[in-house]
C-alpha cells in the first residue's frame, strides 16, 4: 500500500499548532501537504454556512471525492480538526495535536476568536473531544497524542514523526 509513503493525520483543535507542523513536515520529508480548509475553499466543497459560527458547512463526502486518489496514492500529510468522516484506510497513523487551554486561549483570541466559538473551541480542548474522536474512528495503535505548547514541543513532534516516517519506510522495504 502507499508506494509514494505513508498518509498522516495531523488533527486537533484550531489553534493547536497542525498547520504549522504539516507545512514543516512536507518541507523536511518531502511529503505533500494537504490542508482541508483550503482543499475545501480551491473546490468550494461546502453544504452551506453556519451564522453562529460565521464559517462555510464543510460536505465531507464532497472532500472524500476530490482527495480520494491522492491519498490512496499515499506519501500525504493531512491537517484538519476533525477525522472521523475520513476513511480510516486512508491514514497509516494519526496524531492529535493538544494545547494547554490558556496558550490556547491566547492563540484563538489572536485569530480573532471570541464569544461561543472561542468557548466550544476551549471546551472542546478540556473535554478532549478530537482525541476521542480519533480513537473512535481509527484503530487506537495508530492514534498518537501529541502536546504543542511550545517552540520546542514542535521540534520534537517533528523528530517523532521524521523517526515514525524512516521506521515506516524499513518496515515497507522489507515486505
Amino acid at each position: 500500500m502507499a508506494p509514494h509513503g505513508p498518509n498522516i493525520l495531523l488533527t486537533g483543535t484550531p489553534g493547536v499548532g497542525k498547520s504549522t507542523l504539516g507545512q514543516e513536515l512536507a518541507e523536511r520529508t518531502g511529503l505533500k501537504y494537504i490542508n482541508i480548509g483550503d482543499v475545501a475553499k480551491e473546490g468550494e466543497l461546502y453544504e452551506g454556512f453556519d451564522d453562529q459560527y460565521k464559517c462555510p458547512i464543510l460536505n465531507e463526502d464532497r472532500v472524500i471525492d476530490e482527495l480520494d486518489a491522492t491519498l490512496t496514492e499515499g506519501g500525504n500529510i493531512v491537517d484538519y480538526h476533525g477525522c472521523d468522516f475520513f476513511p480510516e484506510r486512508w491514514f497509516n497513523i494519526v496524531f492529535v495535536l493538544r494545547t494547554d487551554n490558556s496558550t490556547l486561549y491566547d492563540r484563538l483570541q489572536g485569530r480573532g476568536y471570541s464569544g461561543k466559538k472561542l468557548e466550544d473551541n476551549i471546551q472542546c480542548e478540556i473535554f478532549q473531544s478530537i482525541l476521542e474522536e480519533a480513537r473512535e474512528s481509527y484503530k487506537t495503535e495508530i492514534v498518537h497524542e501529541l502536546p504543542s505548547n511550545t517552540p520546542e514541543d514542535m521540534e520534537e513532534n517533528l523528530e517523532k514523526i521524521i523517526a515514525w516516517i524512516a521506521e515506516w519506510k524499513t518496515k515497507q522495504s522489507h515486505n
